[in-house]
């Protein structure tokens, strides 16, 4: 090996029983760092955020270094694109005014509640999840999964965010122009609450972007890469995500890389 790379064996051994620097300590410590946030957050940080989350933690780093590092360790976000565009055919009731326009930020909890639906996919079939996001700490507040999308789906994910949350009249939730969406026995539910419906305009995923955002993030972090052999398996999965992970744990960049958890906290304690 020495011939074929023309160095001397006095070099190769003077290289082999060299003690690391410090630096390179310092690196081997910092890289196992890294892996370790990897895998905590299901392999979908980028550098950046990773870079926040060990500061926050009290390990003094720079983002560049922490680039540099996960490159050579061959670490990557695992990611798909954030959205696709939907196009509906379907015949549905006539839209709500869109009440939202694309303002996300909201000043106070339980103002703005995003709501929206996707498919995943088992071997045992097709599974349905609806979610109701609250817009101003980006919390799930109610959620419901069935194999079929009725309107009975998206119903249930409402019953539940409006047990747990108790909203005061006068909360807008907005959604799609889905056809669930704009049936009477979903309006009935809002009406009877008191809440206003808001629909984005018809194709245009953008004016949903949050609830998008969040089926983005729980594809690319636990559904994109695995195949659930069952449907209950799927439901264990997601509500692992949904109510240990991504309200209590998940940094979010727009929240200033806190928790949807934390952000409550601090509103109610001010």
């Amino acid at each position: 090996m020495c011939r074929i790379l023309k160095i001397s064996r006095s070099s190769y051994y003077a290289a082999h029983n060299r003690t690391p620097s410090l630096r390179s300590t310092m690196d081997m410590a910092l890289r196992q760092q890294i892996s370790r946030m990897h895998q905590r957050h299901r392999q979908a940080l980028g550098a950046v955020k990773t870079w926040r989350l060990l500061n926050r933690e009290g390990i003094v780093c720079g983002k560049h270094r922490v680039a540099r590092l996960r490159k050579i360790d061959g670490i990557e976000a695992r990611r798909k694109a954030r959205f696709r565009v939907m196009r509906t055919y379907q015949k549905a009731e006539p839209p709500a005014p869109d009440l939202v326009k694309r303002a996300f930020s909201v000043a106070a909890p339980n103002k703005v509640w995003v709501s929206d639906i996707t498919t995943l996919r088992t071997r045992e079939g097709w599974l349905y999840l609806a979610i109701v996001l609250d817009l101003y700490a980006r919390s799930i507040v109610g959620w419901s999964m069935d194999t079929t999308q009725a309107a009975t789906l998206p119903i249930a994910a409402l019953k539940m965010a409006i047990a747990q949350r108790k909203p005061a009249a006068g909360l807008i939730c907005h959604t799609d122009q889905g056809t669930v969406y704009g049936a009477s026995t979903y309006r009935a539910v809002l009406d009877q609450n008191g809440a206003r419906p808001s629909m984005s305009r018809k194709g245009n995923c953008h004016d949903n972007a949050v609830a998008e955002s969040f089926f983005s993030n729980l594809k690319n972090e636990i559904t994109h890469h695995v195949t659930y052999n069952t449907r209950h398996e799927t439901k264990a999965a997601i509500s692992d995500y949904i109510e240990v992970y991504y309200n209590r744990l998940r940094p979010h960049q727009t929240l200033g890389y806190r928790t949807p958890t934390e952000v409550e906290a601090q509103f109610k304690s001010a």
